[in-house]
């Protein structure tokens, strides 16, 4: 057989498909003793909301029961729901927010 430097096998490239992260949502969960200044201030500070989105959110969950605040990445949602249940416990208050995957 004579060497020609040539390959004959076939070359396979192998491709990765990466899927985008899994989204997760932050609600809002309406109580009837935590003050509506007090949840305007949590969504202002901790999700960047203004004035009237906030109130929008608030009024949602209070006339529904639940609201959704946001959407996130899972890490980010996790935080930020964290971030604002703790700071209603910090004054006293029984606020809550939840995180489920987006469908």
């Amino acid at each position: 057989m004579s060497d020609t430097g040539s390959d004959t096998r076939r070359k396979t490239k192998t491709r990765v498909k990466v899927e985008k992260p899994r989204l997760y949502k932050v609600i809002l969960v309406n109580d009837d003793y935590t003050p509506r200044e007090f949840v305007l201030m949590v969504l202002q500070a901790v999700f960047r909301m203004g004035e009237d989105a906030g109130y929008k959110v608030m009024i949602t969950a209070h006339q529904k029961g639940t609201c959704l605040v946001a959407v996130y990445s899972r890490d980010i949602a996790e935080t930020k729901a964290k971030e604002a249940v703790d700071l209603a416990k910090q004054a006293g208050f029984p606020l809550m927010f939840t995180t489920e995957p987006e469908e």
